[in-house]
Order: C-alpha cells, then sequence, then structure tokens
C-alpha cells in the first residue's frame, strides 16, 4: 500500500513537471501508464425480478464531460455497480431513492445509513459506487480518483441505475428520487437539468425528486428546462466547502425556471455530519470559492471567461483526465483549503427528519401531482 502511494506521488509530480512544459501528449501517456482497467464483472442486469436485492450490476458509461453528452454520446460502456435494499413487508411497488457518495467514496454511517433509514420508512434505496466501475479503489490516492471520475460519470451512473430500477417489479418507476452527497450532492442537483435525461433515459420521465446534501456550488450549466421534479438542499453555516451566497444563486436560479426548491440551513454545522469519524477541521481539504465553472451551449467550461478544457470533442478519456489533473495550475485562484467535517449527532437527526418529510410530500403522492407540467407531458 505505501509502494501504491509513493507510485501515485510520483505520477502527480511528474504530471506538474510536464504542465508547465505544457506537453499534453506526455501528460496522456502518463495517464494511460498508470491509469488501472475497468473491471471485468459480470454482465449488467437489464431486467430485475421480484426477489432482487442486494449487489447489482447495471449497465452505464464513463462520459466524463458535459460536451460529451451534449453532442449525443456517452463515452466508454461502464458496468456500474449498487446495492439495492427494500423495505420489508411493503406491499406494492415503493418509491426508491438512488444514493450517490461524496468524493471521498461509500463512508460509515452515510449511504448504507440512509438507506437503512428509507427501508425502515417504506422506500428503496439503492447507493451507487462510482469509483470501482472505473478500476479505482478505495486506497487510491484522491485527487487521482476524484480527477479520473467526474460530476457527469456519476450523473450517467444514477440514469443508468434509474433504467434498471425501473423494471423491479417491486418498485415504483415514477417515483425514483436522486440523493446525493457533496460530491454526489453536486451531481444530484445538476442531474435536474433536462438535458441529462433526453441524453440519457429518454424514454423515462425522470427523478421524481432530488436532494443534494452539502453539494458544491460553483458549477453553472445554463439550465433552462427540468422535468418538473422539486430540490431539497441540506447544508451548514460551518462548512467553508459550500460558498452559502453561491448556493443561494443556483437555488434561486431554478427556481426562476419553476422548480420548487426547499433550502435547509443548519447553524454550526460542518461537512459529512452523517459520518462515523469524528468531527475536525481537515486543513488540507481542498474546495473552490470565488469563482464560477460557466458551460457553453455545447457543454464546455469556462473559468473567468476563459476556456477551462483544451482539448476538443474527439480528445480520449486519459487525455481529458491528463487535463483535468493539471487544471489546478489555470484555477489556483479558485481554491482553497481547510474545512469542518464529521460526525454532528444533532444535525444528522434533524438531516434525515428533513430528508424524510420532503420525500413523504414528493415521493408519496401520485407523480403528476408532484411534478410539474413538463413531466406530465412525457
Amino acid at each position: 500500500m505505501r509502494w501504491g502511494w509513493v507510485v501515485v506521488g510520483v505520477v502527480c509530480v511528474a504530471l506538474g513537471l510536464v504542465a508547465l512544459l505544457q506537453l499534453r501528449a506526455v501528460q496522456t501517456q502518463i495517464v494511460e501508464a498508470f491509469q488501472p482497467a475497468f473491471p471485468d464483472w459480470p454482465e449488467p442486469r437489464v431486467q430485475l425480478a421480484d426477489g432482487d436485492e442486494g449487489e447489482i450490476f447495471f449497465a452505464s458509461h464513463s462520459p466524463f464531460d458535459f460536451q460529451v453528452l451534449l453532442a449525443g454520446q456517452k463515452g466508454r460502456p461502464t458496468t456500474g455497480q449498487g446495492w439495492l435494499t427494500l423495505p420489508e413487508g411493503a406491499e406494492g411497488p415503493v418509491p426508491a431513492m438512488i444514493l450517490l457518495p461524496g468524493s471521498g467514496g461509500i463512508k460509515p454511517g452515510r449511504e448504507h445509513d440512509y438507506a437503512a433509514f428509507l427501508n425502515q420508512h417504506g422506500m428503496a434505496a439503492f447507493v451507487v459506487e462510482y469509483y470501482a466501475p472505473r478500476g479505482l479503489a478505495d486506497e487510491s490516492n484522491y485527487l487521482f480518483r476524484t480527477g479520473s471520475v467526474t460530476e457527469f460519470d456519476l450523473i450517467t451512473d444514477a440514469f443508468g441505475a434509474l433504467q434498471l430500477l425501473s423494471t423491479h417489479p417491486r418498485i415504483d418507476a415514477n417515483r425514483i428520487g436522486l440523493m446525493g452527497f457533496s460530491y454526489g450532492g453536486m451531481a444530484a442537483r445538476l442531474a435536474l437539468d433536462d438535458r441529462f435525461r433526453r441524453a440519457l433515459a429518454p424514454e423515462h420521465p425522470g427523478f421524481a425528486a432530488h436532494i443534494d446534501v452539502y453539494g458544491p456550488c460553483f458549477q453553472v450549466l445554463g439550465t433552462r428546462e427540468t422535468n418538473g421534479a422539486p430540490l431539497l438542499t441540506l447544508r451548514g453555516t460551518e462548512d467553508a466547502s459550500n460558498d452559502l451566497e453561491a448556493c443561494a444563486t443556483r437555488e434561486r436560479e431554478l427556481r426562476d425556471i419553476g422548480v420548487s426548491v426547499q433550502a435547509v440551513v443548519y447553524e454550526g454545522a460542518g461537512h459529512a455530519w452523517e459520518n462515523d469519524a469524528p468531527r475536525r477541521m481537515i486543513e488540507g481539504a481542498p474546495y473552490v470559492e470565488g469563482c464560477e465553472w460557466r458551460y457553453d451551449a455545447s457543454g464546455v467550461p469556462y473559468v473567468d471567461g476563459e476556456r477551462l478544457v483544451d482539448y476538443g470533442l474527439e480528445a480520449s478519456r486519459e487525455e481529458r483526465i491528463a487535463s483535468r489533473l493539471t487544471s489546478g495550475l489555470r484555477v489556483s485562484h479558485c481554491v482553497k483549503t481547510g474545512y469542518l467535517v464529521g460526525r454532528d449527532e444533532a444535525v444528522r437527526e434533524r438531516a434525515f427528519e428533513d430528508a424524510l418529510s420532503f420525500l413523504n410530500e414528493s415521493l408519496r403522492a401520485p407523480a403528476g401531482e408532484t411534478r410539474g407540467a413538463e413531466a406530465q407531458r412525457q
């Protein structure tokens, strides 16, 4: 394991040095040499039966960038992985939630605890693992993992899971929501943009509800249309990784196009309040502040008016990863470090109840009563 960290450290140093020389071809070759292969897993399921629970493989893709999806492409075929749990004794199709972890992966006290909580209240839950399907392990270097798997990969996994769960006899296909934490929370909120549904699941009405739990708010997609599903956001006043002013702006933008947004901010709360790890300040944890990633109509991001990526649509995944891993040099003025992370029992309990209240309102009633006219036209 120590040797693995040394190798990753050498890779990052090498990429940084090469970035100074702007030798993208060499950067890409380094990524190709050290990027793990996608695993050879069982064929993904295309239909679920009444008794199906536990680990489930589903069909997904790895687009990496928004521009890939907007161009009508999906990227590399990928076998997604997740864990399905169903409420005991439930009669008839039940609502379900798909859960996207944070950038640190599935954490004790969070994703599976939420799944159990939802099961207790009559809902199915599907916890997605998005690193392992792309060859990355828990012990992989954090920056290498987040540089290799993007929010657009997460969104693609979410829609892949949505389509498969919709075939389960015990799940109501019209009452499946999406919930994410941190990195996954950002993805859950961005997934409101109906361009994702049209690109990834055009025959499905889409998610019936979205919950963003402390997801960063620096991405501006230019969303103009959703399927009418509501959004709940949960944040803390002491979480530096969430710029509350930027988050309020993103929420206002969604309200302006007709999305019902409930925003809850917990006084004194930090980041990842569900995690079993004790609450503490992590000094080196990076986050974005004071900048916005604004996407043009083709899905290319710009920061301060300058194009963030220096490749075209034809770029390989490895070339895109190399660019992402070295982009820190271009946006260093946007990156700060240090925020409060860890267990806060009081906030955890309140967040569980706030999520439940929102879902009882959003998922319990017939879908047509809680979603906008666009959803009813599907």
